[in-house]
């Protein structure tokens, strides 16, 4: 419960007890808010113990700690009854993202040993490199970009 508190808190937060409860009243209040945490703590149990018995038989072995949901996605990825470590292990997004990147830019990203990739190898790549030609128009440099249009936006 307090895993986060260093001992320098600790100390701060009984010194601060004391200068505001007074060394008279400290171990009244300190046994008074121990009563108070067990009563929740009871509380809490007998709820879930009526929850469990609304929820029938079925669901036994229903811990609520399972409604978070990264518990709730680690237990799943650790069952492994669909084969989503075969799939998540098998698909790097980097190398993916990189490659996309690399198609946007131009950039050839697999080494072509036959020349040109876009000789019709057949590879299924569109070499982003080259513009298209239209008739009528000049080419633009390659850092050109279009006029912004607000209206379009």
């Amino acid at each position: 419960m307090f895993n986060d508190i260093g001992a320098l808190e600790l100390v701060t937060l009984v010194v601060l007890a004391v200068l505001v409860f007074g060394p008279d009243k400290l171990p009244k209040v300190i046994q008074d808010v121990t009563r108070t945490i067990r009563k929740i703590r009871e509380f809490s149990d007998s709820a879930k113990q009526d929850i469990r018995q609304e929820l029938g038989p079925e669901f036994k072995d229903f811990e609520f700690e399972d409604l978070n949901p990264k518990t709730f996605l680690r237990k799943q990825l650790d069952n492994d009854e669909l084969g989503l470590k075969e799939i998540r292990n098998g698909f790097d997004l980097k190398k993916e993202m990189a490659e996309v990147t690399d198609a946007v830019h131009g950039r050839d990203t697999e080494p072509s040993s036959s020349g040109s990739s876009s000789s019709g190898s057949g590879s299924g790549r569109v070499d982003m490199s080259k513009k298209p030609e239209t008739p009528g128009k000049t080419d633009k440099p390659a850092d050109d970009r279009p006029p912004f249009d607000m209206d379009a936006t």
